[in-house]
């Protein structure tokens, strides 16, 4: 798969994109848009933290029945799960049936239920680096790194805060697809 790809409908696309029609949806409509709220942070922190080891087609295509079983990603709610939802969630072959992924999930409702509103959208923004000069946009796959300083520190504050599953390569893809960083290649249509 090279690094730009065009796709059927004859526009210019990064080429993690490839040909699967799902993930064209999400590069085009939501990848690398600016994403605020704590609940969709905390949905994106927790699909995220899903992925790790996994293909995130992977969870683009289990989204939906996350989006159900996790009562749309809201944190009261996820907070409040106990050991039958555990188990209920365990017993899902919609999801990713990973148990330190799912008590992460609801430990993680936890911490951001005993925030503010606004604190934990205004905690992860406060490591989005300043926009790069278009000049220093990436032209290819090898230019795009999988964890920065920012990721990093994003990362260290959200653990010791007490977050599970937010080491810096899941921050940094965070980062990405929350619009934090733009990793839109040059010649992508969404390369603004």
């Amino acid at each position: 798969m090279g690094d730009l790809r065009i796709g059927t409908d004859g526009v210019a696309r990064c080429g993690w994109v490839g040909d699967d029609p799902e993930y064209r949806r999400y590069h085009d409509e939501e990848w690398g848009r600016p994403l605020h709220g704590d609940r969709a942070l905390f949905e994106k922190m927790s699909l995220e933290g899903f992925q790790a080891g996994l293909s995130w087609i992977t969870i683009l295509r289990k989204r939906p029945r996350f989006r159900e079983v996790f009562a749309g990603f809201d944190p009261a709610v996820v907070a409040a799960f106990g050991d039958d939802d555990v188990e209920r969630l365990m017993t899902d072959a919609g999801i990713i049936r990973n148990r330190a992924k799912i008590l992460a999930t609801i430990g993680n409702a936890r911490l951001v239920l005993g925030m503010a509103p606004g604190d934990l959208d205004a905690l992860m923004w406060s490591f989005a680096p300043d926009p790069r000069p278009e000049a220093e946009r990436p032209r290819g796959f090898t230019e795009v790194p999988a964890v920065t300083e920012a990721s990093d520190a994003m990362s260290k504050a959200l653990r010791k805060a007490g977050f599970r599953f937010v080491g810096s390569t899941t921050m940094y893809a965070l980062m990405q697809s929350a619009g934090m960083v733009d990793d839109h290649l040059v010649g992508c249509h969404r390369a603004v």
